[in-house]
């Protein structure tokens, strides 16, 4: 869907006005607390930078694999648009990366017992079929585990084929159990001995359009062919293996992915900067890079457009005390390239907390922080000026985003604004990761919500670290 259900908008809306209406919490502080919460108000009435952002890379840049002229085009773009509005400090900030690129022959055929064709994507970091193919049986899995348990050399000459049953859960929670079936799994198929691996795409929709995403292989084990199938020809192949009565499911795969060897990506970095330069900044961030077969909209295009326009609607509140630091790092997809080089090149200076916006445009249900423990006063502050816009809290720990490494590296805080998954894993990694699937008014809940967030961030004068997290 590309706008929101009648009852989303009337809930948004109500908020609205009861946030205009209402005075600025006591517990904020800082410059222009009251402001900040109005220009939030407004962020949410009617927001249109993230928007211009999202809008502007997927129509004049479209898919910026990484490693590649369309990801290098994308930067060039953001770096642009940072700079034409009043950003500082703004570069494109270089590093070297291994490059894998899809290729333009992806095919899947059962030949027997049931001929027909299959929808198949390559998984990133995986190697060629050739462009002849291969031909082999297909042994089913339903579950990772399951082909850990295979003997050894048991895959021989074979296919394997790896299932899952993920479900749509507000949270992404399933993602963790799903994504072993495209995480590793195709790793583990070619220590068994397998020539290839296809697996059930890691999603929750129900089109014909398969999720990619990177494979990984453990050291030693050389990169063979591995390709998902759209969630309804998988299905259709395990109907398959229910009625074969024995006899043995052959599949032809063609896939042509190549590696390019070293290239060049980067980080695109911009600043607003802070009345007082000794305190560290707070860094915000999200991603360039999209894979092949979307345009990047809500991965992470939208991300990138929402982090950028709550700096700046903080900045029109009157100069922050702390910087903000922008960070859209280049190389998520294929292995959080940009965001292991951003720590690498910086991990002397010190990050005041870290957050970052990778999780699509659907509005924002709950904060949590790593330092509710040793600044409470502040988790506590944070979490009531965003209830007003359906946020809630909780006691577990942010874990932070794939894009800030340096604050995990460096043990600092972190905060998470967690955004609505429901539908994201219909979409991800899809051909459908477009503009059309945003819906504007969600995306203006998250800017304002990141606008109240940032804005109290940048303007605390005292410490924020990382606390002690129970359990750990």
């Amino acid at each position: 869907m590309s706008i929101a259900s009648g009852a989303m908008q009337k809930t948004i809306l109500a908020l609205v006005a009861l946030s205009l209406a209402a005075p600025a919490t006591a517990q904020e502080s800082g410059q222009g607390s009251r402001g900040l919460s109005a220009t939030a108000d407004r962020a949410l009435a009617g927001d249109s930078i993230a928007w211009d952002f999202v809008e502007g890379i997927t129509t004049e840049v479209g898919p910026r694999q990484a490693g590649t002229e369309a990801e290098k085009r994308g930067r060039d773009w953001a770096v642009q648009w940072l700079r034409d509005r009043g950003f500082e400090n703004v570069a494109d900030e270089p590093f070297e990366m291994q490059t894998w690129v899809p290729g333009d022959n992806h095919r899947a055929e059962v030949v027997s017992p049931f001929p027909q064709p299959l929808v198949v994507q390559p998984l990133g970091g995986t190697a060629s079929t050739g462009q002849e193919g291969i031909t082999a049986e297909v042994v089913e899995f339903e579950t990772v585990a399951d082909l850990a348990a295979a003997p050894d050399g048991s895959l021989a000459g074979k296919i394997a084929y790896i299932s899952h049953s993920m479900t749509p859960t507000q949270d992404g929670s399933q993602y963790g159990f799903a994504g072993p079936a495209r995480w590793v799994g195709s790793g583990i198929a070619a220590s068994k001995g397998a020539l290839a691996t296809i697996i059930k795409s890691v999603g929750t929709d129900k089109h014909r359009n398969p999720h990619t995403g990177g494979a990984g292989f453990p050291d030693g084990v050389a990169p063979t062919p591995a390709g998902a199938l759209s969630i309804p020809d998988a299905l259709n192949l395990e109907r398959m293996f229910d009625r074969a009565n024995g006899r043995p499911i052959v599949v032809k795969l063609t896939l042509t992915p190549r590696n390019l060897g070293t290239t060049t990506s980067g980080n695109v970095v911009g600043e607003i900067i802070g009345r007082d330069p000794s305190l560290p900044p707070v860094l915000i961030a999200c991603h360039i890079d999209s894979w092949w077969n979307g345009t990047g909209a809500i991965d992470d295009g939208a991300g990138c457009g929402i982090v950028a326009a709550a700096a700046l609607h903080v900045q029109s509140t009157g100069r922050p005390l702390r910087t903000i630091r922008v960070l859209m790092a280049g190389a998520e997809e294929t292995g959080l390239w940009g965001s292991k080089a951003y720590s690498a090149a910086h991990i002397d200076e010190k990050i005041g907390v870290g957050l970052e916006s990778d999780f699509g445009a659907d509005r924002i249900w709950q904060i949590r922080t790593n330092f509710g423990q040793s600044n409470p006063e502040l988790a506590k502050r944070l979490a009531t000026a965003v209830a007003r816009f359906g946020v809630s809290t909780t006691p577990s720990p942010a874990r932070g985003g794939a894009d800030i490494n340096i604050s995990r590296d460096q043990g600092g805080a972190i905060l998470d604004l967690r955004q609505d998954g429901t539908r994201y894993f219909d979409l991800h990694h899809t051909p459908d990761d477009t503009l059309a699937q945003i819906d504007p008014t969600q995306l203006r809940q998250n800017v304002a919500v990141w606008t109240q967030v940032v804005g109290i961030l940048a303007n605390e004068p005292n410490s924020i670290q990382q606390g002690p997290i129970k359990g750990e």
